[in-house]
């Protein structure tokens, strides 16, 4: 085998294994899930949940009452990031079973 083809092969090979690494830290980013902010105050706890950077939902948990979402006026705006929205009202979860 000539040391040209060597090269040019290891060279193929390295940038192969680059190109395959990077995908991989992609998909996993994917399967890792949403990151959660916990901001804590006073009177209450609010968590964002941020999935690929974009913000996904928010999630109220007051000191006195139940807890809520916050979310927006008109579902079809914002292409389910919450940041892109004019208006978030909250949403109190009826029933859980």
């Amino acid at each position: 085998m000539p040391a040209g083809y060597a090269r040019g092969l290891s060279a193929a090979l390295l940038l192969a294994t680059l190109l395959i690494g990077n995908q991989t830290s992609a998909a996993e980013s994917d399967i890792r899930g949403p990151d959660v902010t916990i901001i804590a105050g006073e009177d209450k706890t609010i968590h964002e949940y941020r999935q690929g950077g974009q913000l996904r939902m928010v999630k109220v948990i007051p000191k006195w009452g139940k807890p809520y979402y916050l979310v927006p006026a008109d579902p079809t705006e914002g292409f389910g990031d919450l940041e892109r929205t004019k208006t978030l009202i909250p949403s109190w979860v009826i029933i859980e079973f």
